[in-house]
C-alpha cells in the first residue's frame, strides 16, 4: 500500500506561483510513474502532468505545458509541481497518483493510488 499526501495549496492571484509537494509513504514509489490531476467544481478530474519512475520524461496537458514543471525525489519519496503563471482556470483541488506503470500516462485509469488533494485558488 502506498499512502500520499499533498501540501503547498493556497489562494494566490492570477500570475502567481505555488509549489505543490506529494509525500508518499508505506513503500518507494521509484518504480512508478507519478502524476498530478485537478478537478474544478461541477468538471470532471482532468491529467495536468506526469512523470516517468526514473524521472526522465515528463508528460504535460496542453493547458498547463510551459507554466507548470513536475519533478521528483525519489530518493525522499516525493514528488513536486510547480506552478507558474497561474490563471483562474487553474481553480481546482490538485490530486497526487501514483501509477501501475513506469510510464508518465495520462489517464487516470492507469493510476491506482491517489492522495486527498490540495486546494489550489487563483484569484483574478
Amino acid at each position: 500500500q502506498v499512502q500520499l499526501v499533498e501540501s503547498g495549496g493556497g489562494l494566490v492571484q492570477a500570475g502567481g506561483s505555488l509549489r505543490l509537494s506529494c509525500t508518499a509513504s508505506g513503500r518507494t514509489v521509484s518504480t512508478s510513474a507519478m502524476g498530478w490531476f485537478r478537478q474544478a467544481p461541477g468538471k470532471e478530474r482532468e491529467f495536468v502532468a506526469a512523470i516517468s519512475s526514473n524521472g526522465g520524461s515528463t508528460n504535460y496537458a496542453a493547458s498547463v505545458k510551459g507554466r507548470f514543471t513536475i519533478s521528483r525525489d525519489n530518493g525522499k519519496n516525493m514528488v513536486y509541481l510547480q506552478l507558474n503563471s497561474l490563471k483562474p482556470e487553474d481553480t481546482a483541488v490538485y490530486y497526487c497518483a501514483a501509477a501501475r506503470t513506469i510510464f508518465p500516462m495520462a489517464l487516470s485509469s492507469q493510476y491506482n493510488y491517489w492522495g486527498q488533494g490540495t486546494q489550489v485558488t487563483v484569484s483574478s
